[in-house]
């Protein structure tokens, strides 16, 4: 039996256990170890990513700050993709952006050199622009001018921390944002090609076929930053 003069002492142990046991961002659990998951971001340097097209990181826009991999308000520098391509993946990662920003995670890319493919958008709704002319097809965890997310998304103020998560597995495509699913897709199927036609990709060659390609973050001018990138391949 806990005596009541003793809760606010368990309440505030309960705090404190949690806190002590809460996972540290940019790090694995051993259970994530053991299910092949890696992080494509350790917290610490840009190992691993460099501009697309290059060889090198951009020397100027993205940086290491506070343990989280941010691309800086009118910083430039470009887009930033991963060294290592895949084919079948779950991604997961952190993200949180400013005031009338715009960002986004790219993946199956036609041609691993240039900024096109499937875009997970990344977005301020409520103040950036495209998402206002756009609507929900440019509005975050959409696939972008394809398929719109749902219009209850359960979303989190700018500023503050959301997490996406993206499975590519075989033809099928699955987008998350806090735990809910926002778009479901199969890559080839008669809906998706339709989808293409009248979308800003219906003169890109060979979008839309399945490719491996690199993990791009985009530097669409904004603000965001970025923590617990983390990837593990999967089988068809």
């Amino acid at each position: 039996m806990i005596f009541p003069r003793f809760l606010p002492f368990v309440a505030a142990f309960s705090v404190l256990a949690a806190a002590a046991f809460a996972e540290d961002p940019n790090t694995l659990t051993s259970a994530e170890k053991a299910d092949g998951w890696k992080l494509l971001f350790d917290g610490t340097t840009t190992n691993g990513w460099v501009a697309i097209g290059k060889t090198e990181f951009p020397d100027k826009g993205w940086s290491v700050v506070n343990g989280t991999l941010l691309h800086a308000q009118a910083g430039g520098g470009g887009d930033i993709v991963t060294k290592d391509q895949y084919l079948n993946f779950e991604l997961t990662w952190d993200w949180k952006i400013g005031y009338a920003s715009n960002s986004g995670v790219k993946y199956n890319l036609p041609d691993a050199t240039k900024n096109i493919g499937f875009e997970y958008q990344l977005l301020d709704d409520d103040n950036e622009p495209d998402g206002k002319r756009g609507g929900r097809l440019h509005q975050t965890a959409s696939l972008y001018d394809l398929i719109e997310p749902p219009a209850d998304k359960k979303i989190n103020p700018i500023e503050t921390w959301n997490s996406s998560r993206l499975v590519v597995k075989g033809n099928h495509v699955e987008q998350w944002l806090n735990g809910a699913k926002t778009v479901e897709f199969e890559i080839g199927s008669d809906d998706l090609k339709a989808r293409i036609a009248i979308s800003k990709y219906k003169k890109v060659p060979h979008f839309g076929d399945k490719t491996a390609s690199p993990i791009l973050l985009q530097d669409h001018g904004g603000e965001i930053a970025f923590r617990n990138i983390k990837l593990r391949e999967l089988n068809p």
